[in-house]
């Protein structure tokens, strides 16, 4: 496929502005799901607010079990992509997403039944419990849609096709928009769901989402054709995906459980501060997303290419996506510090309190988002590479080692008390880029091979057998 030579051969910068323009577009678009909900749910009141943001990190929770999976699955798909075995590269994606499907239904069906045990477990108050429970099981229900689209998207992005998925949240987006104020305030004689519209606008246009991706990929014209026998379990390949994608699970699971025990911390400080928090990490996540697009664009080129046997160009791509994406986080971070309360004023237009204690939280952890950036290309280079185990290592010593005991230190154990907070998110940010840059520059990353050693050769000895051909004409 040209787009394909073009990823592996043309101009890094060329090919990392290709894939991730598309890609940060799309992550906009789709994290405006949430970000429509915190605008709407936020004119509800501080409850409604903390009602959301305990019950995200919970559905998260369950997201990331099965989430290796997928990631096993784009990285096998970007590799074999890059070596040009096409009928493995929708196998691939038939057999992950027959495994990502079994798990959501499983996940999503748990997760129902044990939401009210979860929010006992935060101590969630009385005022905030029920518009939790309510939001958190719709959440659960749609988990089966997000897994299947999301699969969707990094399949897309696998192969170097981004564009199709920016289409699809584009028009998912728009129709949320719409949704959330009818089905959160009502219209008519329709008096509205509150905090539960919110959460069902996502599943509708979720589940569009996911029901438009499946379908592309079953007529097969966007580089990759699905078929009936790869949706038929193949054992050998599930083992193997299993093995490969059991950290990536592990790495997000154990982020999850994290994001879960700062909410237990975060809840002993009060409803206000609970408040400020869900709307700082709103920032947070909106604020990082071009990082979060440069890291996808570098897993992609560093998966071909590596599939190519390309393995000095991976790591150049590597080290110029981390480059970009440090100062374009860091340059957002200066403007969120100069700006941090009429953003925080935007989520939250009438509780002083919670724009007062928002607004300290984004000044204290904006200057560190640049660090943040640099985390999450060398992340996506050890996942693209096969190694699995590096970036479960560094998300562990980010949640357990690094931010949540510091966190605790400062807040508990200090005159900062929910300032501490704040501060672990900033020390945490560049303690752990420093360590994921030396673990990159020590390269054993590069020799890590998760597809078969003869595609590899068989590719080379294609393209030699082509040259040779073309020396001769000439």
């Amino acid at each position: 496929m040209a787009k394909t030579q073009q990823l592996i051969d043309g101009p890094i910068n060329k090919a990392l502005l290709s894939l991730a323009i598309p890609i940060v577009f799309g992550q906009l678009l789709q994290s405006a799901y949430q970000l429509t909900d915190a605008f709407w749910v936020g004119r509800l009141g501080a409850n409604e607010v903390a009602a959301v943001s305990v019950s995200m990190p919970v559905t998260f929770l369950v997201i990331a079990l099965g989430a290796g999976l997928a990631m096993a699955g784009a990285t096998l798909t970007a590799q074999y992509m890059g070596a040009r075995q096409y009928d493995k590269v929708n196998h691939v994606a038939g057999q992950t997403m027959l495994m990502v499907f079994i798990t959501s239904v499983v996940l999503g069906f748990l997760g129902y039944l044990l939401s009210p045990y979860f929010l006992r477990l935060l101590g969630v108050e009385e005022a905030v419990y029920t518009n939790a429970l309510s939001f958190m099981r719709i959440s659960f229900v749609s988990v089966i849609f997000v897994f299947v689209y999301n699969m969707f998207q990094a399949l897309m992005r696998g192969i170097g096709q981004v564009k199709v998925p920016l289409y699809i949240v584009l028009g998912t987006v728009l129709l949320n928009f719409v949704l959330d104020p009818l089905f959160i305030f009502g219209m008519g004689k329709f008096d509205g769901l509150g905090v539960s519209g919110a959460a069902l606008a996502t599943l509708v246009t979720q589940a569009l989402a996911a029901l438009t991706g499946f379908y592309i990929l079953s007529k097969g014209k966007h580089g990759i054709h699905l078929k009936w026998r790869d949706l038929s379990p193949d054992w050998t390949y599930i083992k193997r995906a299993f093995f490969l994608g059991a950290p990536g699970s592990v790495e997000l699971s154990a982020r999850a459980l994290g994001l879960i025990t700062m909410s237990f911390l975060v809840a002993s400080f009060g409803t206000v501060t609970i408040a400020s928090y869900g709307v700082g990490s709103n920032i947070l996540q909106l604020i990082t997303i071009p990082g979060m697009g440069l890291a996808m664009a570098v897993s992609t080129l560093v998966g071909q290419n590596l599939g190519a046997n390309r393995v000095d160009r991976a790591a150049k791509i590597t080290v110029i996506g981390s480059v970009w994406s440090f100062v374009m986080l860091t340059v957002l971070g200066v403007f969120a510090y100069l700006l941090a309360p009429s953003v925080v004023k935007f989520f939250i237009p009438d509780n002083p309190a919670v724009v007062e204690q928002g607004a300290e939280f984004l000044k204290v952890m904006c200057l560190s988002w640049g660090f943040i950036g640099v985390q999450l290309s060398i992340m996506s280079a050890f996942r693209a590479s096969g190694n699995m185990t590096n970036s479960m290592i560094l998300s562990l010593l980010t949640q357990w080692v690094f931010q949540f005991p510091l966190a605790y230190i400062l807040s508990k154990h200090t005159v900062l008390a929910e300032k501490g907070i704040w501060w672990s998110f900033t020390v945490t940010n560049v303690l752990v880029a420093l360590v994921a840059v030396a673990w990159y520059a020590r390269g054993s990353w590069k020799k890590t091979r998760i597809i078969e050693q003869d595609d590899i050769e068989t590719l080379a000895t294609s393209e030699e057998a082509l040259i040779e051909v073309g020396e001769r004409r000439a």
